[in-house]
């Protein structure tokens, strides 16, 4: 999985795996899962991250739970 964080657009992505989106559908509260041809998903992108305070690009640092 990699994460990005696009700061001109503001928009956190989780890509999950490495597979051509096929399909995508906006979520309510501003998020976009994007499917493969087979209907898994491939991201999420939670959009304005940082105005809705889900990332602080002056932060570099990401802590994953397992």
């Amino acid at each position: 999985m990699n994460v990005k964080y696009d700061s001109e657009a503001d928009i956190l992505i989780f890509v999950l795996r490495d597979a051509i989106p096929a399909n995508a559908i906006s979520e309510p509260g501003g998020m976009i899962v994007s499917y493969d041809e087979t209907g898994e998903p491939v991201s999420i992108e939670f959009l304005n991250a940082s105005k809705r305070q889900l990332f602080n690009p002056k932060e570099t640092n990401l802590i994953i739970s397992t």
